[in-house]
């Protein structure tokens, strides 16, 4: 649930392409694994709201399939946890474990969790392909620092608050749309695909 607006679809879309991606790299030499938290920027400061975020973002998260379930202080956006807030946070979790951790509806195969899916994963393609134009072919992407600098200074990797910046270009725009955070248009304000993106910094 980062950043704060996003929707239960659009969140489990973009964590599972996540996982994908970094599965993809999984060898005899090589292997992760899954631990999901809630995002202290979507809780309440109001302290029954934000146990029920606690509890909802939880039960999402158990739709990646985790090995570890790190649980935060509901009371974060509010207050520093004390002893008696950590407990009561992880009895919220092991109450909503007790009764999802077996038979969960499968929310991953939704129709559009996997569309939004499939269209993270294929943009992620284009920005790593745009990556590897920067470095040395026969290096591993991403092993060489040198290339992560490259993509930082040229605007590939980008971010809003890396405006000011004096390495990222600070470029990039977003707008969160139908739950979604999407880059747009600096003009225009409308949705902006990874391909235009890059063109549009190519352009430059």
């Amino acid at each position: 649930n980062t950043p704060n607006g996003t929707s239960y679809q659009q969140d489990l879309a973009k964590m599972l392409a996540k996982k994908e991606l970094i599965a993809s790299l999984h060898d005899a030499n090589f292997r992760s694994y899954t631990q999901v938290r809630s995002g202290l920027a979507s809780f309440d400061t109001n302290m029954n709201k934000a146990k029920g975020q606690l509890a909802s973002s939880m039960h999402l998260a158990l739709s990646l399939q985790p090995d570890i379930v790190h649980v935060v202080g509901f009371c974060e956006a509010n207050h520093v946890a004390t002893p008696q807030d950590v407990i009561e946070s992880c009895e919220i979790v092991a109450g909503m474990l007790q009764n999802a951790i077996h038979g969960l509806p499968l929310a991953a195969y939704d129709p559009i969790v996997q569309a939004r899916k499939a269209e993270l994963l294929a943009e992620a393609k284009q920005l790593l392909a745009a990556m590897r134009h920067l470095g040395d072919s026969s290096c591993v992407l991403g092993s060489d620092p040198q290339v992560l600098v490259s993509a930082i200074q040229a605007g590939i990797l980008d971010a809003p608050h890396l405006v000011g910046s004096r390495v990222a270009k600070g470029l990039l725009q977003t707008r969160l749309i139908d739950g979604a955070c999407v880059a747009v248009h600096p003009e225009t304000g409308q949705k902006l695909t990874e391909q235009a993106r890059l063109q549009m910094l190519l352009a430059r």
